[in-house]
């Protein structure tokens, strides 16, 4: 070969090679990213173009899909009382994307997941248009209506219920809430109408059960209870060393109770039922900051959840003087919980020390209804004894008996509580936030761990108590679970 064509020969051939390195470069390395770049209209196209699948509760679907006109995406998605199980669900919108199981049970949902490759495979062969996967899911149709009812009379809130057995989430519901159908398009109204949900000052887009943090007043007290059995240095029935008043550790300042208490050298059993915070203040600056951090952590706090909707870490801080451990030993100062976080105290409790990771989504399934992945349930930690958790059953069962938790008692079924009236604003200038914490136990078990927590800014500051507000909302979410009705 003379010369000239040997380079014409070379230089097409690095052409061919560059060509080649471009073509893997693009195939595999970019990918990922150019299919979900966000001018790929391309994606969005086949997204849309055939009904998702199903996101599914006590056998029913509860979303849809609807055909559109006049846009070049085929489908929308729809919902079945959106604003109830928006929370559990989230949105899938063409305008704005996704969230929640809508989002992170996209490639299901769509048909997409590697998982229903064979399944796509075939379709393609035969012809058959392409279908999307079902999300089986944990939760209970009946709790969920009893926990969003419960709510919309009191404006902002939240409900988180867990099977305490298993950890499977049965209720998931906030207020003020919204309805995804409405901006499910990609519309100028659709994205008028997110931008107006998304600027409003009430957050009905926030999940308040996963992604609020509160302080949680007396209802922290249950793990204060819990780390006090588990030292060994404490019991149900037996006087403790409280003072009245008690200050607090280098400070001048004494501790106040609620109004006119019995809480001097108060029992546990008795302090728990009256919800006395010299009692539990002086426990956690006695037991100290460690002894209660390990505690807390054992419960969960201080960790994300994922369930598999990300939940905010609940707070219990690292870095406390006495005092301060003090305080936060009865919900106040730093420590801060979410509705589903509360609802996990009471859940370990009520499952005799064990504390179940918790979990909403049960299987998920192709589009022919077999199952590609199914949820096992997990222990998460032991936070207490069986015999430690047995005895502080028994303190929360007086607190319903005898106690501040009394709207909560169901008839012939053994129900345990904390009352929580958790401080709200600089110096207390806000309405409280109201809670209640508790677990329903019957024959066959404990079936039920619910936390509620209300924000009712439209009732009178006197009338605002974890017993009087929050406490008959989880009475109707405990009574939907069990089947019982008055």
């Amino acid at each position: 070969m003379n010369k000239p064509l040997r380079r014409i020969a070379i230089f097409c051939g690095l052409l061919v090679l560059a060509l080649l390195i471009r073509d893997n470069w693009l195939q595999y390395v970019q990918a990922d990213s150019l299919q979900s770049h966000e001018k790929n209209r391309r994606v969005t196209i086949e997204r849309y173009a055939q009904p998702r699948g199903n996101i599914i509760v006590d056998g029913k679907p509860i979303t849809g899909s609807k055909a559109t006109s006049g846009t070049d995406l085929k489908y929308k998605r729809t919902w079945k009382d959106g604003p109830m199980w928006s929370p559990v669900t989230g949105y899938a919108s063409q305008i704005v994307g996704a969230t929640q199981i809508e989002s992170i049970e996209d490639g299901i949902l769509t048909g997409n997941d590697d998982r229903l490759f064979f399944r796509r495979t075939l379709d393609m062969i035969t012809g058959k248009q392409k279908e999307g996967g079902n999300v089986t899911t944990t939760l209970n149709a009946a709790a969920q209506k009893a926990a969003y009812d419960g709510l919309k009379t009191r404006g902002k809130g939240a409900v988180a219920a867990i099977e305490p057995s298993t950890g499977k989430i049965l209720a998931l519901a906030s207020t003020p809430s919204y309805d995804p159908s409405v901006f499910a398009g990609n519309s100028t109204k659709d994205s008028e109408t997110f931008g107006k949900l998304d600027k409003d000052k009430d957050k009905p887009l926030l999940n308040r059960a996963l992604r609020e943090t509160y302080p949680p007043g007396s209802t922290f007290k249950l793990v204060t209870a819990a780390a006090a059995l588990e030292s060994g240095k404490y019991a149900p029935d037996k006087a403790t060393e409280t003072p009245l008043p008690w200050t607090m550790p280098g400070t001048t300042q004494p501790l106040p109770n609620e109004g006119n208490i019995p809480c001097e050298n108060a029992t546990l059993r008795v302090a728990l039922k009256v919800s006395c915070n010299t009692v539990f203040g002086k426990i956690g600056s006695d037991l100290g900051r460690d002894e209660m951090l390990k505690e807390a952590e054992k419960f969960g706090f201080n960790k994300q959840q994922f369930v598999p909707v990300r939940s905010n870490a609940s707070n219990f801080d690292d870095d406390m003087n006495e005092s301060q451990t003090a305080l936060s030993s009865i919900g106040q100062y730093n420590t801060a919980a979410t509705p589903l976080q509360m609802a996990m105290v009471a859940s370990a409790i009520a499952n005799d020390g064990k504390l179940m990771e918790p979990y909403m989504v049960d299987e998920l399934q192709a589009p022919s209804l077999d199952t590609i992945e199914k949820t096992e349930p997990k222990e998460m930690s032991r936070p207490l004894s069986e015999e430690n958790a047995q005895l502080l059953q028994s303190m929360m069962e007086t607190v319903v008996n005898d106690g501040t938790g009394t709207n909560a008692k169901i008839p012939g079924v053994t129900v345990g509580g904390k009352t929580g009236t958790a401080q709200h604003g600089v110096d207390n200038s806000e309405n409280p936030y109201a809670w209640f914490v508790s677990y329903a136990k019957t024959t066959s078990g404990s079936p039920v761990a619910v936390a509620v927590v209300v924000e009712d800014s439209d009732a009178s500051r006197q009338d605002i108590s974890g017993g009087g507000l929050a406490a008959p909302i989880a009475k109707s979410v405990m009574e939907a679970v069990i089947g019982k009705k008055g």
